[in-house]
């Protein structure tokens, strides 16, 4: 090479060299970047013992919890009082004692009023001669059943018979207690917990403390870092949730009517929306305060609206629209259509295309909108 075709050397500059071409070392480890990223995952997530808890542990006590306090036992005997004072009321006391289902107690008007309005006592019952009275809250679900059943001892002892014969069959079905409609219920929401916040905070930490912005210079993909989280989630969803129906099913016989395919494929999808979620939330906090905030804000309507523990028709029908929307509703429909009615995927595919939905659209905006720093 002539003088005259050398390039130009500016005084002070040393000539940048030229990148050298990846080795084969560098290029199996960029190619299992992804595979690293969710080792490191369950590193992070076996390390934490109060992550852990939450995720295991935690979940099984609540239900144990509930499902000891709202076990099946016999009907509650409703306590009711007769006022003392007025003229029969021994004999009224008596006929309503007949009743097992009853406990009575004789009281003066001031320790009855005061029993009513502290719960003590569901109804006061006071006669009048031929006729009795009924002193009780109707909003009370308790006192409408005890006025109910006081009003039938009463017209018993006064000579009624029933026109027609009536028998009971007693019926206890799997399926239809307490127990049966919560375990779903925290099935799906420990599946929300553990994505939102386990992936929320783990990303909010690393940005925290800087070392999201050493991942910069390397060649991973964005991408890449943001599915090994999800990715990671799915080890840790069958532990979940074999942990959880496994102690229900053992422990109080919660059923399983459905395909353990269709089972599995709901909470597949359910992990991975709410780790999207997760991701989104988490795409710009730069705080663990601030992030905290956004994923309480997100949940929390989730926790009250979605029928947790308790059915979310229980709301007006005007709000329906929106609770059915919500990704966890969709979530716990479908988990108690599996479980307890044992329906396939083809009777749940808008509750499947609902939080499929919300994947799709948390995890785009999530790659969209992320920040290392």
């Amino acid at each position: 090479m002539t003088d005259s075709t050398r390039a130009p050397s500016t005084p002070g500059r040393v000539a940048a060299a030229p990148p050298l071409p990846p080795t084969p070392r560098d290029r199996r480890l960029r190619d299992s970047s992804l595979a690293q990223l969710t080792l490191v995952r369950y590193r992070e997530f076996l390390r934490e013992p109060e992550a852990v808890f939450w995720v295991f542990v935690f979940p099984v006590l609540l239900a144990a919890g509930l499902g000891i306090a709202f076990r099946n036992r016999p009907a509650e005997r409703q306590r009711v009082a007769v006022l003392a004072s007025a003229p029969g009321s021994t004999p009224l006391a008596a006929a309503l004692r007949a009743d097992s289902s009853l406990t009575v107690d004789l009281l003066d008007d001031s320790a009855a009023m005061r029993a009513l309005r502290t719960g003590d006592v569901a109804l006061v019952v006071i006669p009048h001669g031929d006729s009795v009275s009924y002193r009780f809250d109707d909003t009370r679900p308790e006192a409408r059943t005890a006025r109910l059943l006081a009003n039938e001892a009463v017209q018993r002892a006064a000579g009624r018979r029933d026109p027609v014969a009536a028998g009971n069959q007693h019926v206890r079905e799997r399926g239809s207690r307490y127990i049966d409609f919560v375990i779903p219920g925290l099935l799906g929401m420990n599946l929300m917990g553990s994505g939102i916040w386990g992936i929320g905070f783990a990303i909010v930490d690393a940005r925290k403390k800087k070392l999201l912005k050493r991942l910069i210079a390397t060649p991973m993909p964005r991408a890449e870092y943001l599915a090994s989280f999800l990715l990671s989630r799915l080890t840790m969803l069958f532990f979940e949730v074999v942990t959880l129906l496994g102690f229900g099913a053992l422990i109080f016989g919660v059923p399983l009517r459905g395909s353990f395919l269709a089972l599995a494929l709901i909470c597949l999808i359910a992990s991975l929306t709410f780790g999207a979620m997760g991701l989104l939330i988490a795409s710009r906090a730069r705080t663990v305060e601030g992030a905290s905030g956004l994923m309480n804000l997100v949940m929390l309507p989730m926790w009250v609206f979605s029928g947790v523990f308790f059915s979310a028709s229980n709301f007006p029908h005007g709000m329906q629209p929106f609770i059915q929307a919500l990704p966890l509703t969709a979530v716990n429909n479908a988990l108690r259509a599996n479980m307890l009615q044992g329906a396939g995927l083809g009777g749940m595919w808008s509750e499947l295309g609902i939080a499929a939905g919300w994947l799709i659209v948390s995890f785009v905006l999530a790659l969209k909108l992320f920040r290392w720093k």
